[in-house]
């Protein structure tokens, strides 16, 4: 018996099943804007060239090597940020706690590292442990969110909330208020050390992001990651084990955090209590711009990186223009709205 489709049903070959010769088939309404969709990783390239040259007439001093140096090792400590919350926003997830992990994991390993009297450390651990400890924090923090999320199927912003609170309030109450000084050597490498002239906290930020592009792109693992934000049951019936990618998901986002605040604090040679205190609102500034969707399933790391990028290189050229810091503050809300006005274009659809 002859198979038959009803006009407009999509067979197993992607075509609509409509009859042949009876006329061209119609466009798709929704066919110019995924082509645009397309090119959404390249959307940022003209828009940092433009600033560019706007930071150059602005003032001569934005394209000298030490400026862009700075700018760079600046950026990297967020951009690792970014890319934690690029992979869970992926997954669908939210992790809000970021933030607070990246001081409490170096706050920790300074608490336990710095000598009595030497800088309000307990110096029980030798130095040398200051950086395994850091990231076992971050690890830790990981598989505590994954607990409460994955396996107790509680509300994700609600989990990282509290979470952002007690993980500040835990370093504030070990801290006492004050600042950790006279971190370990170990602690201040990734933050201090020049690695062919360049800092190396900007190296490990390219290679991070690198290793991203080819875990999201080229594996499927990384495709396992989309399938679950665009539709997470729909991923279980396609046999993808989607508890164990989350939980990996999840965890490597609090080990990132950590290196983010080991990079913060080598770079400051401390640890503030507040250390930082509102970074999440520049990291979901950065990764929108960079076209991650906050309803799961869409973005890439290259744009999560270029978002990050053009975020910093317009606060920098903000700052040698004289414009106020307060102001550069608002910009990021700002910068937010015109993506989500943007992504109606290239996307078809506001990440909401």
């Amino acid at each position: 018996m002859r198979e038959t489709t009803t006009a407009g049903a999509v067979t197993g070959d992607g075509s609509t099943g409509e009859p042949v010769g009876e006329g061209p088939p119609a466009r798709p309404a929704g066919g110019r804007r995924l082509a645009l969709a397309r090119l959404r990783d390249l959307a940022l390239v003209p828009a940092i060239i433009a600033i560019v040259v706007v930071g150059h007439l602005v003032s001569p001093v934005f394209l000298q090597a030490d400026n862009l140096v700075n700018i760079l090792q600046t950026m990297s400590e967020i951009a690792v940020l970014v890319l934690a919350q690029s992979l869970v926003l992926i997954v669908k997830k939210m992790d809000l706690s970021l933030e607070s992990t990246v001081g409490l994991a170096p706050g920790i390993a300074a608490w336990l590292t710095v000598p009595v009297g030497a800088g309000h450390g307990l110096g029980l651990l030798p130095g040398g442990w200051s950086v395994p400890v850091t990231l076992a924090v971050g690890v830790l923090v990981g598989v505590v969110n994954a607990l409460f999320i994955i396996r107790f199927g509680l509300n994700g912003f609600i989990v990282t909330l509290g979470m952002l609170i007690v993980l500040r309030g835990v370093l504030t109450g070990v801290s006492g208020g004050q600042t950790f000084f006279r971190l370990p050597e170990s602690m201040l490498y990734l933050g201090t050390a020049q690695w062919l002239g360049v800092p190396a906290s900007v190296w490990l930020c390219l290679v991070l992001f690198a290793a991203g592009v080819v875990v999201l792109g080229f594996t499927s693992f990384g495709r396992s990651l989309y399938a679950i934000g665009g539709n997470v049951d729909a991923a279980k019936a396609a046999g993808i084990r989607t508890d164990r990618v989350l939980w990996i998901v999840l965890v490597t986002a609090g080990l990132l955090a950590a290196l983010s605040g080991l990079l913060l604090s080598g770079r400051l040679a401390s640890v503030a209590s507040a250390q930082g205190s509102g970074y999440i609102f520049t990291v979901f500034a950065a990764a929108v711009i960079g076209g991650i969707s906050l309803n799961g399933g869409r973005g890439t790391v290259f744009g999560a990186f270029t978002g990050v990028l053009l975020l910093f290189m317009i606060q920098n050229v903000l700052t040698l223009g004289g414009v106020p810091a307060q102001w550069i503050g608002a910009l990021n809300g700002t910068i937010i709205l015109i993506a989500l006005a943007l992504s109606r274009v290239t996307g078809g659809k506001a990440q909401e």
